[in-house]
């Protein structure tokens, strides 16, 4: 094989692909990277066997052929090279690559290409195909709410729920609870759900292209792994069995008192009582208090440790309804009001040990709900 590819190019192509490598693997070759050439391109491959991403480079190829070679020191090495022309160099039958660019050159011991697992090609028309912007905003507006542990394995998912030309996505840690819409740009197949892995989504809101060619996702029919297809970019991931909890029910219809404050004053005030709230729950204050004119009032933040000190933040809102001391999570409520994306929130609650419901006011389909940290009566 021979191969030239421009730096920053090879640079770019190793780090999308680089987020599927194994970090610890009892099979070796999974923290290779597998690089082929064909019709003048540079394929670079990786697979950790429950990801796998594929992206693809411009290249000139006066030999075709495939090696694969580790990922972290081949990135490190073409990372650190010069803004010049990368030449890559495989003796057939060898399984080593001598690469140079510049005044600088190494040869690099890789693994026989054909020992690289296969990678799935899931056939037959996508399911479905989105807005790469409009995915990317979706994920990121829930994919946080996921679980990190694996103590329930489909709560480390994000639950994708295809109907007709909308698709919605749930992410639940069993404490709090996000789920948007979006409209899809063609209309799905069929009416279905399947859960996506949480580090599925967040990589792949990494590396999709800035680009307006709409994103094709294809489920396999078996319903096990899902592909997503962009330019020159190819994701396989697969999918989390099991039921994901009916979270339509969790979602409350009525509230005693519904607040509208400024998102950015209110995520300021949650960040700084933060700071006097460092331990193992992060307590933070919400009180809302009425004001003397209809529909005015004012929440109060706040944290407090014995050892540190205590703060207290008052923000002007508008409320409708009385008075509620509650109590979060200082993360989930910062982690929720960095997801809105509107200068206003919307908050509504009916009480100290009620799910709360935070909901942006421009009419975007984004809903957020957080568990309250329980307060015992009298207090």
């Amino acid at each position: 094989m021979k191969v030239t590819a421009k730096q920053d190019l090879f640079s770019h192509g190793l780090r999308v692909a680089g987020r599927a490598v194994a970090t610890r693997s009892p099979l070796p070759i999974t923290t290779n990277v597998l690089l082929s050439s064909a019709e003048g391109r540079l394929r670079i491959s990786a697979t950790n066997l429950d990801i796998a991403i594929s992206t693809w480079i411009d290249a000139t190829v006066a030999e075709e052929g495939a090696i694969t070679l580790p990922a972290k020191l081949l990135s490190e090495f073409v990372d650190a090279l010069p803004m010049e022309p990368v030449a890559m160099t495989v003796k057939e039958g060898s399984h080593s690559a001598q690469l140079t660019a510049g005044p600088f050159q190494a040869t690099m011991r890789g693994i026989d290409a054909n020992d690289f697992p296969v990678i799935p090609e899931v056939e037959g028309e996508p399911a479905a195909a989105i807005d790469p912007g409009l995915l990317k905003e979706m994920i990121e507006q829930v994919v946080f709410a996921a679980a990190g542990d694996d103590t329930r394995p489909v709560l480390t998912g994000v639950l994708a729920t295809f109907s007709g030309d909308v698709l919605t996505f749930a992410a639940t840690n069993g404490f709090r609870l996000a789920v948007r819409s979006g409209t899809l740009a063609s209309p799905a197949t069929g009416d279905f759900s399947v859960i996506i892995p949480a580090r599925t989504l967040n990589d792949l809101s990494k590396i999709l292209p800035d680009d307006e060619e709409p994103v094709e996702m294809t489920v396999t029919p078996n319903r096990n792994q899902v592909v997503f297809r962009a330019r020159d970019l190819h994701v396989v991931s697969s999918l989390l069995e099991g039921q994901f909890p009916n979270y339509r029910q969790i979602i409350p219809t009525k509230f005693a008192t519904k607040i509208v404050v400024s998102t950015a004053e209110l995520l300021k005030a949650a960040k700084i009582a933060s700071f006097f709230a460092r331990d193992n729950t992060n307590p933070i204050s919400l009180d809302v208090q009425p004001g003397e004119e209809a529909g005015m009032g004012s929440v109060v933040v706040s944290g407090q440790a014995a050892e540190l000190g205590e703060d207290r933040g008052v923000i002007d809102a508008v409320v409708n309804g009385g008075t509620v001391h509650i109590q979060f999570n200082a993360r989930y409520v910062s982690d929720a009001l960095g997801a809105v994306q509107a200068p206003q929130v919307g908050i509504e609650m009916s009480g100290p040990n009620a799910a709360a419901l935070f909901r942006p006011i421009d009419g975007s389909d984004y809903t957020h709900i957080i568990m309250p940290m329980f307060i015992a009566a009298g207090k």
